[in-house]
């Protein structure tokens, strides 16, 4: 039986919030979107979604304004970009409970290398850090495919800032 896209008690903002955020698929494009991936045909390499699915996930999310869709690209939206303590905290709570090797990626600041707690505070200068001012490399806890990654793949495993594009 499928579940309902709506939640019966809309008066609660996280059944609100998971009507936007909460299908299948819809955080890890979220997720990806930080990470720089910003074409259909990325999104659709990285994640290995379907294509009419990432379709809907795409149209759905520009839509609501959590991304907007500007010369064939998909950018994060000032909606969308508060998204981010949200994917902080669900990926410190992934790695701490899935993850034994560690983190699977490290955020840092880039002005002094620091590395960054779930809550983007520098572990140099003690600061809160901006999204754009954060780095992500890979963690302790990556581990490397045994196959050639894909080009997208193979980009996303460099340290690199958050929300640059790919190139």
């Amino acid at each position: 039986m499928a579940l309902p896209s709506t939640y019966a008690d809309r008066n609660c903002s996280l059944a609100r919030a998971l009507e936007i955020v909460g299908e299948r698929w819809t955080l890890l494009i979220v997720r990806d979107a930080f990470f720089g991936v910003s074409r259909f045909g990325d999104f659709a390499t990285q994640l290995g979604i379907p294509r009419a699915v990432l379709t809907n996930r795409l149209k759905f999310l520009v839509q609501e304004d959590v991304l907007a869709h500007v010369g064939g690209e998909y950018r994060l939206t000032a909606k969308g970009l508060r998204l981010w303590p949200v994917l902080r905290a669900m990926m410190a709570w992934g790695d701490a409970h899935y993850s034994p090797g560690g983190a699977k990626r490290t955020f840092r600041h880039e002005a002094d290398g620091g590395t960054l707690d779930p809550q983007n505070r520098c572990s140099a200068c003690g600061g809160v850090v901006p999204i754009a001012e954060t780095s992500v490399e890979p963690g302790p806890g990556y581990t490397a495919p045994d196959t050639d990654p894909d080009p997208v793949s193979a980009v996303l495993t460099q340290p690199r800032r958050l929300l640059e594009p790919l190139t």
